[in-house]
């Protein structure tokens, strides 16, 4: 099956001149993403400057919170005014952003700024998959797109790396202010490389519906970290977050149903590929980027191994996205066909992370290696298909729109995914009761106090991690075959060529 898409004409002619643009756009995407990984070895010396360790995870979590609530509305602008210059204003918010963060004097204003860094880094993330659309006909950009996926997975292998390194060498501002520089070369390249493509339809904001899907975003992520904010999930403060979102979402609907230039058309669900993608991307981000973060919990509480070599292990997960990401890549771009990728992936997925919920806290680590290396492919082979799906299904004045819900989705659920993997560990240490010889408190324990315990203690500890990991993962399996379910109600599209795109319109000249 084939479907019916306007004729497919290139922002850029020149072959060379796309190149040199998609580069300037990946040095964008890697600047961005890798912001969200840098920081987390950097975190220990910043609370050790400034205190107030209750804040900790709120370092991370207001980037994702603001990332998150923007895309949609990034996608819209772009489609509304034209990808270059919104684009553009998301690389200077987050340059401000990162310069902001290096003179943060307290942790309210570090956290303050990483707010508003998160929001010119949802809009980097949303454009770029928006231009690609614009700079490759759908089979040629399959391809370059499992290179975004690449850079992607690159600044997240060696963000943490960075920030450590980093911060010992320069100090923590280091990891913020290296953007500068960064910023200021990516801006000055697109703005003399990228042309700008006006768009036909007069501009017309919908400030009701984006305001209205932030706050609905802002509360569902917010919950579902409540229980580092308010201690439980079932708080009265938590479940009134909860409500107030649901609330916004019905309002949010309400709202998009009756303006002209909705923020996410409503009519874009009428398409089943796009729908069902909404929900691929919520699974596969919770168990793609969800889980990497208790990867490296779970490798050295349950083997002992010190962080430096957990994080070798992560070269087998990296791997494996890296190695799955070109490969399904290059097969999408010449057989045209993505669902099957989407279904491979989910399904690998399923196995993998039930696999991991089986094996005991003494097996072998090249079993282990082996499974983060297949986990890995699955998430590689998978993770381009919603992206280039949405953008095949949906009219071209809404690519930006549809860009950004499937990207929100995949962020959304890596957010939920991390809050609720969290407090499934903290739920699984709390119910054994145990008392170690050496650790007073087994939620303290740290990769340098594991070393110094007992051999006798470290069998324990990791009997208890083990135990408390194993839920985890077989909820991880589940929410993979959710989505693997979905994969399977996809339509058998195949992605149209230039050639085929074109002929429709060589036609019609003719006659």
């Amino acid at each position: 099956m084939t479907p019916s898409t306007s004729p497919v004409v290139p922002l850029v002619a020149s072959h060379r001149q796309r190149f040199i643009v998609f580069c300037f756009l990946m040095a964008a995407l890697f600047m961005a993403t890798l912001d969200n990984q840098i920081v987390s070895t950097a975190l220990p010396t910043i609370v050790g400057e400034f205190g107030q360790m209750e804040r900790f995870g709120w370092v991370s979590s207001a980037f994702l919170l603001s990332t998150s609530a923007v895309m949609p509305i990034y996608g819209k602008l772009g489609d509304l005014f034209g990808r270059k210059y919104v684009m553009l204003a998301a690389i200077v918010i987050f340059t401000l952003g990162s310069l902001a963060c290096g003179f943060a004097w307290s942790m309210d204003s570090l956290i303050a700024a990483r707010v508003f860094q998160g929001i010119g880094g949802g809009g980097i993330m949303v454009s770029i998959f928006s231009i690609n659309a614009d700079l490759f006909e759908p089979r040629e950009r399959a391809k370059y797109q499992s290179y975004s996926s690449l850079m992607i997975m690159a600044s997240g292998s060696l963000g943490p790396v960075l920030g450590g390194t980093m911060s010992d060498l320069f100090g923590w501002r280091s990891i913020f202010l290296i953007n500068l520089p960064l910023g200021v070369i990516v801006i000055t390249g697109l703005v003399l490389m990228l042309p700008y493509r006006r768009p036909t339809r007069l501009p017309k904001i919908d400030y009701v519906g984006a305001v209205v899907l932030a706050a609905t975003i802002t509360c569902l992520v917010a919950f579902a970290d409540s229980r580092q904010i308010f201690g439980s999930l079932v708080a009265p403060a938590s479940l009134a977050l909860l409500a107030v979102g649901i609330i916004c979402a019905g309002l949010w609907v309400f709202v998009e149903s009756r303006v002209p230039e909705p923020i996410v058309p409503l009519k874009l669900f009428r398409d089943s590929t796009f729908s069902l993608y909404l929900i691929i991307s919520l699974c596969a981000g919770s168990v793609g980027i969800g889980l990497v973060n208790y990867y490296a919990l779970y490798l050295q509480t349950t083997t002992g191994l010190s962080p430096s070599q957990a994080g070798l292990f992560f070269i087998a997960l990296t791997g494996g996205i890296v190695t799955g990401s070109i490969f399904a890549g290059r097969l999408i771009s010449i057989t045209g066909r993505y669902k099957p990728f989407t279904v491979i992936g989910l399904a690998m997925s399923t196995i993998m992370l039930f696999a991991f919920s089986q094996i005991g806290h003494d097996v072998s680590l090249v079993v282990v290696a082996i499974i983060m290396f297949l986990q890995g492919l699955s998430v590689g082979v998978g993770q381009q298909a919603p992206i280039i799906g949405v953008q095949n299904a949906v009219p071209r004045g809404d690519v930006g729109a549809a860009s950004g819900a499937v990207a929100l989705m995949r962020m959304g659920g890596a957010a939920i995914a991390i809050s609720l993997f969290g407090a499934m560990i903290g739920t699984g240490l709390k119910a054994h009761p145990v008392d170690i010889p050496g650790l007073a408190d087994i939620e303290t324990l740290t990769p340098k106090i594991l070393a110094g315990l007992p051999q006798a203690s470290q069998q324990a500890v990791a009997a208890i991690y083990h135990d408390a990991f194993a839920p985890l993962f077989l909820v991880a399996a589940t929410i993979a075959l959710i989505g693997l379910v979905a994969a399977l109600c996809l339509k058998p599209i195949q992605l149209p060529t230039m050639q085929a795109t074109e002929a429709p319109k060589e036609e019609k000249a003719a006659a």
